[in-house]
Formats: structure tokens, sequence, C-alpha cells
């Protein structure tokens, strides 16, 4: 059976900023297999907030893995071992029409993004490819959307509980109205990222997985979690 997580990000457009997220969705299923859907909300840091001597904050602990396994109702679903093979990402170069708000420097800030994750030493990495018939995830943008959110990532797991494929769609604009910077794209791109790998919140604001994202950067325990997630065999973890 596959599952398909979908994860929602909302951020505001005022200087020195958190952001707050929408409610759950769920979309209709694809008519077409046994998909089922389980949405995330997920909320971001914007504007001057990321630069604010908040990035050098300190985690309360060392790690948050309990907490995601608690909103992963105890199982885990995560990438295969991409080391030799790379999850190949296509970031949309330009937007396929005109679109309000669009900073050509988006797409570096996005894969500013993913080369930070792709530092962390988990047993899978990024490469971008050109072509995106050839990709594993997608990052596509939009001007805003019609409800609270500034992003959303929407994943795809097999019956072994590995991700096997992903989409990103990052707005233009934040909930409010108000464009995005590149600075705040970043931060939105790297808690989207996190979810991408299998991540969900920490209640700690000190972590670019918090509720409330306040940082521009991955803490400490942000790569921690994340390579103790990827020590664990997917599936439904065993007390």
């Amino acid at each position: 059976m596959t599952l398909v997580f979908v994860l929602l990000s909302l951020v505001l457009a005022t200087p020195s900023v958190r952001s707050q997220a929408s409610a759950f969705v769920r979309p209709a299923e694809p008519a077409a297999s046994p998909d089922s859907l389980r949405p995330h909300s997920a909320r971001a840091v914007t504007g001057d907030d990321s630069a604010s001597g908040r990035r050098g904050r300190r985690p309360r602990r060392p790690e948050y893995l309990g907490e995601v396994l608690r909103q992963r109702g105890n199982v885990v679903e995560r990438w295969p071992d991409r080391t030799r093979n790379p999850i190949r990402v296509w970031v949309q170069p330009t937007p396929a029409k005109r679109l309000a708000g669009w900073n050509p420097a988006f797409p570096a800030s996005v894969r500013s993004a993913f080369q930070e994750w792709d530092r962390v030493g988990l047993p899978v990495h990024f490469a971008f490819v050109s072509d995106s018939a050839r990709a594993d995830v997608h990052v596509r943008w939009l001007s805003r959307f019609s409800t609270d959110e500034s992003g959303r990532t929407v994943w795809w797991s097999n019956s072994r509980s590995l991700i096997t494929e992903a989409e990103i769609t990052l707005a233009t604009h934040a909930s409010d109205g108000g464009p995005q910077d590149p600075k705040s794209l970043r931060a939105v791109a790297l808690h989207e990222i996190g979810h991408l790998l299998g991540l969900d919140h920490s209640g700690d604001a000190a972590n670019v997985m918090a509720p409330w994202v306040q940082v521009a950067d991955l803490s400490t325990a942000d790569r921690t979690t994340a390579r103790l997630l990827y020590e664990l065999p997917p599936g439904r973890v065993r007390k």
C-alpha cells in the first residue's frame, strides 16, 4: 500500500515574525491507486526574524526523536539508502507563467536549503537535475495558496514505509499577501525538506522543525534527530 503525506506551512510576511500553521486538509485519493493521505501542518519563519540573533539559540534538548515518533504513531517513514544513488531534485528554474512576487534568487535559496540538509550525514544525498522527468522530488512555484499556507509538501511511501517520491510547492507570497524574500523562503524550504526526510515537529523554538520556526539554519538537535531517525528501520517501532 502506498501512503501519501501532505505537509503544509504558512508564513506571514512582516519583518521579524513567526508564522502559524493552517488547518489539516484531506485531499481526495487518486482514483488509480489505493493511496491514503495524511496531512501535516508546518510553520516557518519569514522576514528579518532569521537574522535576529535567534540564530544562536541553543536547543533545550539534544534531540526530539520521541516527539517525532509520537506524532507519527510510532511509525518510521523515511527514504531508503540513497548515498550511491542520490535523490534527484528538480527545482523549477522559473515559473511556467508570469508570477507576482517572483524573485530570481528563489531557486538558489531552495538549492541552498537542500545542500544544508545534504551535509547532515544521513544515508541519503541530493543531486539537482535539469530534466523534471528524471526527478524524484519536484519543487514548483505558486503565487499564493487559497488557504493559509506558503508551502506544501506531498510525499509517497510504499508498503515498506519507504518514501519513493515527493513534490514541494512554495508560494511567492505569505498568507497575509506580502511578498517573500530569499532568506524567508530558504527557512521555509529547510522546514519542508525536514518533513520530506520524514521528520515531524519539535516543541523547541530553537529548532527549524519547531511549529513556529524562528531560526534560519538547522540546529544541532535537528541534525541529531534526523540521524537517529535514519538509524531506525522503516515501519512500526517496537517498544
